[in-house]
């Protein structure tokens, strides 16, 4: 047997639900399509509040209405001993210096690319360097001789790390 419509002098089926009010979101008036529809036009779930309910509302509902805390302050955070959480949040270049950079870093900081990469940026890139640095282009420069030899090795390194069936 269906359910009748909420709708004050409304014979047909209530067959859609709509919350009775923000205060008891798990009960329900039970409203014909038609009703319904005007129902959830009028409805407006923060009608009464103040501007800071409302802030407060929209902020709670972003964290799923769970705590929060600011990072680095729970106790259990920093009893790893790898968590550097006191630190500021922008790495400094003191802080990436604390471990050797492996050879696809390194390789990564020549071609000044940083991951995901694709092999037709990589090549770009590495072209783009080729002309750049080669020495015939600088007269036969030592300095550009060795920096050409340290594209070829990190475009090397590159190429065998991300793209080894390329």
């Amino acid at each position: 047997m269906a359910r009748p419509c909420d709708h004050a002098g409304c014979a047909a089926a209530g067959d859609f639900r709509a919350p009775r009010s923000r205060a008891d979101l798990q009960h329900f008036y039970w409203f014909c399509l038609s009703h319904v529809r005007a129902y959830n036009a009028a409805w407006n779930f923060y009608a009464g509040m103040s501007e800071a309910e409302i802030e407060a509302e929209i902020r709670s509902d972003t964290v799923w209405q769970r705590p929060t805390w600011p990072l680095g302050s729970r106790i259990g955070a920093r009893a790893h001993p790898r968590c550097d959480l006191d630190e500021a949040a922008e790495p400094t270049r003191e802080s990436m210096r604390k471990r050797p950079l492996s050879p696809e870093e390194e390789s990564l900081a020549v071609f000044e690319l940083v991951p995901p990469l694709t092999f037709p940026t990589l090549k770009a890139r590495y072209k783009e360097l080729v002309k750049r640095h080669h020495p015939d282009a600088h007269g036969g420069d030592k300095e550009a001789e060795e920096k050409l030899k340290v594209i070829n090795q990190a475009y090397a390194t590159l190429k065998a790390s991300y793209f080894s069936g390329a």
